[in-house]
């Protein structure tokens, strides 16, 4: 089978993105979902995961000089989950240039928030490999900055759990229930989808994660969302 040539496309994400791949084969490879082919981007989701953190935090560090680590850790959490990586794939075109199999992309894939954060975080994880530290960190600190500067640290000063809990107990409100409502993945590689409801004020609200509590976090959130929308 002959070489997958770049195009138009994959030139103007590289423009985007400000980073010219040396090795082409990887930036392919980053944007495979694994209904694709066996050549998938799971592996280097997996190191780009963990750039993306390093990355993450030493923006952070310089961005917010004075702040505590406590602090610092809320915002680098809130920056890298799931629906802020999925908001950053949607600025940079990501669904125009996804390799999914027909049927996933039939399905909506190239628009699914799950496999816009992986794909993300896979090109990150390209980028280490094709160009090292320096090039990686300077495509995150790019996509990032404008993130970074309309954060205010004290929005993340207490988790989304803690907050909707005081927010509740304010209003004399039992504390909100949550549920485990799927698991999806592999053992080693799950990603968990928890309801979070507050019965007494008919809200509720689903999120997304890794691990049970990161997918409460979320569901929190978007509960609190909405308590804080219906109370403006």
């Amino acid at each position: 089978m002959p070489p997958i040539r770049l195009n138009t496309l994959h030139d103007a994400l590289q423009q985007r993105l400000g980073h010219r791949f040396k090795d082409p084969d990887l930036l392919l490879r980053a944007l495979t979902h694994r209904s694709h082919g066996v050549e998938h981007n799971e592996r280097l989701e997996f190191l780009g995961d963990a750039v993306l953190n390093l990355a993450v935090s030493d923006l952070l560090y310089t961005h917010f000089a004075s702040s505590p680590e406590g602090d610092l850790t809320r915002v680098r959490a809130h920056l890298v989950r799931q629906d802020m990586l999925h908001r950053i794939a949607l600025s940079v075109q990501l669904p125009d240039v996804l390799r999914l199999s027909d049927g996933e992309a039939r399905g909506g894939g190239a628009q699914r928030p799950s496999i816009l954060a992986d794909a993300m975080e896979a090109l990150i994880g390209a980028i280490y490999i094709d160009a090292g530290y320096g090039a990686a960190q300077g495509v995150v600190q790019r996509v990032f900055e404008p993130l970074v500067a309309e954060t205010v640290t004290q929005t993340w000063a207490k988790d989304a759990k803690t907050q909707l809990q005081e927010w509740l107990q304010a209003r004399r409100q039992p504390v909100p229930d949550y549920r485990i409502e799927a698991t999806r993945g592999r053992a080693h590689d799950q990603t968990f989808v928890v309801v979070c409801s507050v019965p007494g004020l008919k809200v509720e609200g689903s999120g997304e994660g890794r691990s049970r509590r990161a997918a409460e976090q979320e569901a929190a959130r978007i509960v609190l969302e909405r308590l804080l929308g219906d109370a403006s």
